[in-house]
């Protein structure tokens, strides 16, 4: 009878480190899966993009611009050029990202009105994008590998997982939570949260189509929840596998930005 119970001891305990480490592991496949599902998905791509940005008195602004993206490498190395064409105060104003997962991106930001091409430092990626409630890091997206991950919740429908910082150096969230769909992959809801615990800025994704085979996310909101303000981005004529050249996503583009993928 002793010897039973302790195997059936040894077995219970067997098992339930098995379904942790089961569980530890899938919530970077499922998190891992979602990224090249919603920032990777075919080799290339460009969509034009309407963006509204709402201040926290309800003053509104648009901005319209072309995002053009293309994989170095599947999950890894991206580059990501912008183009703004309205309003007349921010047309020509152009953004290039050089996506480098594990070390620090490289971002550019050319202002027409000035001439001047600015470098973003690193310690600047979560700040605003072009005075937007979107931070610069939204637009490439956030490196998977700077989180560790848990399993929160899990519905019929989707994944809650939970992400807390490796690192706090340039990092002003405590941990966020992510709600992924099940069905795409796709990020439906991010929500982070400040040291004390409150929740303070949420991303929403949403219209869900299918664009040339990919499920696609055609808008995107995010919102400050401290001061009320939020931004609106919605996409429209989304192409893939367009073969963007490498040329698109040079320096020298910047100031003469590659027109001739500019259309619809």
């Amino acid at each position: 009878m002793k010897t039973n119970m302790v195997k059936n001891t040894a077995l219970v305990i067997t098992g339930l480190t098995m379904s942790l480490s089961t569980w530890a592991i899938s919530a970077n496949e499922i998190i891992h899966k979602s990224n090249l599902a919603a920032v990777y998905p075919a080799n290339d791509g460009k969509t034009e993009a309407r963006m509204m940005i709402v201040d926290n008195q309800g003053r509104k602004q648009m901005r319209q611009f072309y995002i053009l993206r293309k994989n170095v490498t599947k999950g890894g190395d991206q580059k990501y050029f912008v183009v703004f064409t309205k309003p007349s105060d921010v047309a020509r104003t152009t953004f290039l990202v050089d996506k480098h997962p594990g070390k620090e991106d490289d971002r550019w930001l050319y202002l027409p009105a000035l001439d001047l091409v600015k470098r973003i430092a690193a310690g600047d990626k979560r700040t605003s994008f072009v005075g937007s409630t979107f931070f610069y890091e939204d637009i490439s997206g956030r490196d998977v590998n700077a989180d560790s991950y848990s399993i929160e919740k899990e519905t019929d429908k989707q994944w809650i997982l939970k992400a807390v910082p490796k690192s706090r150096t340039g990092v002003e969230f405590n941990y966020f939570t992510v709600a992924i769909d099940k069905d795409t992959y796709l990020p439906r809801e991010a929500k982070y949260y400040d040291n004390s615990g409150k929740l303070y800025r949420r991303i929403t994704g949403s219209n869900i189509k299918n664009m040339d085979g990919f499920p696609t996310l055609t808008q995107i909101k995010a919102e400050n929840l401290n001061d009320k303000s939020y931004s609106i981005t919605q996409m429209r004529n989304v192409k893939y596998n367009v073969n963007l050249p490498n040329s698109v996503f040079t320096e020298g583009a910047l100031r003469m930005p590659p027109n001739q993928w500019l259309r619809k």
